[in-house]
């Protein structure tokens, strides 16, 4: 599954509002029970950990030039819940990207 979502940031600022709010993609997760680990394997790329609902997965936020792209990895089992997981995806993706940033 993926999800792009647009944005007019730099990729410098997209990183520093994924980096502050990585935190609260578990948000995002219908019924709110999961456990996400992330790291960042590349500058551009935030690899996800997603334990939810007995299920393992896997995923990756893509930065690019006006877009990011969440790429999760569903299983088949969780397939049936892809409309409610991708537009909440989109909802809180678009929520971290248009965070005000404190310094």
């Amino acid at each position: 599954m993926q999800v792009a979502i647009p944005h007019e940031l730099s990729r410098e600022e997209v990183r520093k509002r994924l980096k502050a709010s990585s935190h609260e993609i578990a948000d995002a997760v219908p019924g709110g029970m999961a456990d996400i680990a992330t790291s960042w394997p590349s500058e551009d790329q935030m690899a996800l950990g997603i334990m939810a609902m007995g299920q393992k997965m896997d995923g990756t936020i893509d930065i690019k030039d006006g877009e990011v792209v969440f790429t999760i990895a569903l299983p088949v089992a969780l397939g049936f819940l892809e409309p409610m997981i991708s537009g909440a995806i989109r909802q809180q993706g678009q929520r971290m990207l248009e965070a005000p940033q404190e310094d």
